[in-house]
């Protein structure tokens, strides 16, 4: 027998019984050799390349799902919190309010029964009539308040802008002088000096505002040489208002020949005052500026500055004919000024009379202080009660009609109510973001990029978390959640599977078991098309796939996708754009896919098997039910895995049918409007702001997970009859 050259050698050869032999056969298998080597080195690098994009990809979703974020709140938690004390006080019984602690001080001063609170200055002025009542065993002064013992110690400020200023330099020396005299005035009034590291802030304040050297001293200021540039308008807090009059009759005395106009009408109205359209030039506060205050002024064009005037003692007064009251702590003061009614109540050794509160009005500073102070309690803690109050006080009657429509706030817990809160009123905004990588390395920057964000405060952020895997949809990138994009991908991908796989696997048993038995050419030619088109369907895009579940299942069918011909129709899916339609879609095209990788699993088992069954008597189906399947099932489980997952990530088909990019409530039914989870991350990632980006980011991990779980599950099954048939 002639020995053919090596190259013409293929495997129907060895088939028909030609082998080469000697150096021939040497030939081969170093060719064969050779060629295994090639392809395991492609293997490998085509391994490696997978790994890296695999890793690239880990690296990219882990890094934008965590890391520092700067935070806005539109209202301040604090201030609501605050909000819901002050009227609680104010609407206690026998309660008195007023602006002028001067009346403050006359209803408490004859009546034993009363108590209230005022600046340091107005008891020091009237300790002849008053008695302040120690706190914490702590009584005012000097020294308690520097020290911290005396828990009712404040910082004393006026405010003024740099655009003031600098438009009227009598505001500005005014200013210069009021801080070159604070220290004497506040022991004069009855206040004490200001912290010496925040005194000197404020003076520098003043340098840079002037644009001088932070390092110098203040220029000394003579009152007779100050232009007169208009009247210097001051108003505000009460509890600064000596403080600043004292000041006031000074810098006149001096010499100036100006106009000075001073009022105490409360901090708050008197930064409404200064942020008005032609406000005034200083407010007096006996609080610190907040968000609100900063963004009003803002919108007025001016930027409000800072400076430490004083430290006060608010001091908590009864009358000198009060025998009883010696010392109250700060929780009593919390029952006296709010729940209690008589004086019984706070100690049954007390009388057992009515309690007269004499407190300051709405817009003092000294009200919003003592709140802060007594009622330590955070947004979180308030009850369902106090938040449905706020909700009403806050929101819109038609946006608070909304919300009872959807779901009655008396019905919500508190939680429900919390998170309301937080959305509709809070609402805080993530106006800076960054990555994992830039939280890590670039730290320090961050804080300072944070600095320059009014009230703004950093927290590191997981995207990732228990309220976005619960919360539906949102515009607000901080609100947005995947919880109605899981329950969608859920539906749509158990409906694919219960129409793909029973259909994929009857479709491969009749080609590999009935069909190949066909002796009938025109069935014979008929199978080989159909094998021929499964074949093809397998690679064709699958927004064709999209475009034949519109015309089929969306237009075609739509009484039953719908869900019209069961009675169930939705108005608002009466189009046939549904779960079912999506799931039918997505069932067609991975049908090619279960069907091959079930003929292979089928043809892999052994012939044996079939003959071994019949032979015994059974018929053809009885073999294939006990003999056939039983083996194939890990092969076609496998082919399952591999068929959902690609389903599970499908965009393109979903998008043609008419999956919603924005919906907030979860599918019920075959018939419910739907999303996905990869229609979720495409909507985000075509937004151009970061926030948005970290979400989809998120989102991919949720994808993965889902992905991965379904896989789990389909592997263990897989495995369990694996182990059951060996």
């Amino acid at each position: 027998m002639s020995i053919k050259p090596i190259e013409s050698y293929v495997e129907q050869d060895f088939d028909r019984g030609f082998y080469p032999e000697g150096d021939d056969l040497q030939k081969f298998v170093d060719r064969r050799n050779r060629n295994g080597r090639i392809w395991y080195l492609i293997f490998i690098a085509s391994t490696i390349v997978a790994i890296m994009a695999l890793t690239a990809l880990l690296y990219t979703i882990v890094r934008d799902s965590f890391g520092y974020i700067v935070i806005q709140n539109t209202v301040d938690p604090e201030t609501l919190v605050r909000d819901v004390e002050q009227a609680r006080m104010l609407a206690a019984p026998n309660t008195v309010s007023s602006e002028d602690d001067t009346e403050l001080v006359e209803g408490i001063e004859d009546n034993p029964y009363a108590i209230g609170y005022f600046g340091y200055a107005y008891y020091a002025n009237n300790q002849d009539i008053l008695k302040a009542v120690p706190v914490n065993g702590a009584a005012p002064s000097a020294e308690t308040a520097r020290s911290g013992a005396y828990p009712y110690t404040r910082p004393l400020y006026i405010y003024s802008a740099p655009e003031v200023m600098q438009a009227k330099s009598n505001v500005s020396d005014f200013i210069n002088f009021y801080l070159a005299n604070a220290e004497t005035v506040m022991a004069e009034v009855g206040y004490f000096p200001a912290n010496q590291e925040a005194f000197q802030q404020a003076r520098e304040t003043w340098l840079e505002v002037n644009n001088l050297n932070t390092s110098m001293a203040l220029p000394a200021v003579d009152p007779a040489e100050v232009p007169d540039q208009g009247v210097i308008t001051i108003s505000g807090s009460s509890t600064v208002y000596p403080v600043t009059r004292q000041i006031a009759l000074k810098f006149r005395q001096a010499g100036y020949p100006g106009g000075l106009k001073v009022e105490q009408v409360g901090t708050t109205a008197g930064f409404e005052q200064f942020c008005a359209k032609d406000g005034i030039d200083i407010v007096d506060a006996s609080n610190p500026a907040g968000r609100t205050q900063f963004d009003a002024c803002a919108k007025a064009h001016r930027e409000l500055r800072e400076f430490t005037v004083g430290t006060d003692a608010l001091a908590i007064a009864v009358s000198q004919k009060n025998d009883f009251l010696k010392n109250v702590t700060v929780d009593q003061l919390r029952e006296i000024f709010t729940s209690y009614e008589r004086w019984s109540e706070v100690d049954p050794a007390y009388p057992d009379e009515p309690i007269q509160r004499f407190i300051p009005g709405t817009d003092s500073g000294t009200l919003s202080f003592f709140a802060d102070t007594t009622f330590s309690r955070g947004l979180a803690e308030l009850p369902a009660e106090d938040l449905i109050a706020i909700l009403e006080l806050h929101l819109t009657p038609g946006r608070l009609n909304a919300l009872n429509a959807e779901n009655p706030l008396a019905e919500q817990t508190q939680e429900e109510l919390l998170r309301l809160v937080q959305q509709e009123v809070v609402k805080p905004r993530v106006v800076m973001s960054y990555n994992l990588v830039e939280s890590i390395f670039g730290r320090e920057a961050v804080y300072a990029h944070a600095e320059t964000v009014p009230n703004g405060f950093v927290e590191f952020y997981s995207w990732l978390n228990l309220n976005f895997l619960t919360s539906p949809q949102s515009s607000v990138p901080e609100y947005a959640g995947v919880n109605t994009a899981i329950w969608g991908s859920l539906w749509v991908i158990f409906i694919t599977i219960i129409v793909a796989l029973p259909i994929g696997v009857g479709a491969a048993i009749y080609l590999e078991e009935y069909a190949t038995m066909v002796t009938n050419p025109t069935l014979r030619r008929f199978n080989a098309i159909i094998q021929t088109n499964i074949n093809n369907l397998a690679g064709v895009p699958s927004i064709i796939y999209g475009l034949l579940g519109l015309a089929v299942f969306v237009r075609a069918l739509e009484i039953i996708t719908s869900g019209t011909a069961f009675g169930a129709a939705d108005p608002t899916t009466a189009n046939g754009r549904t779960v079912l339609s999506a799931g039918l879609t997505m069932a067609l095209l991975i049908l090619p896919l279960i069907i091959i990788n079930a003929q292979e699993a089928i043809r892999a088992v052994p012939q044996s098997l079939r003959q071994a069954g019949m032979g015994l008597g059974a018929t053809r189906w009885q073999t294939i039910w006990s003999h056939v399947l039983p083996n194939a099932i890990p092969g076609i489980l496998t082919g399952n895995i591999l068929a959902v997952s690609r389903a599970v990530g499908e965009t393109a088909p979903l998008v043609v049918i008419g999956a919603s990019t924005f919906i907030t409530v979860n599918p019920t039914s075959p018939f419910s409007k739907f999303t996905t989870l990869p229609i979720q991350i495409y909507q985000w990632t075509a937004r151009p702001q970061a926030e948005f980006q970290h979400i989809a980011a998120a989102a991919i991990i949720v994808l993965l997970v889902l992905l991965l779980s379904l896989n789990a599950a389909a592997v263990l099954l897989r495995n369990k009859y694996s182990k059951r048939l060996a």
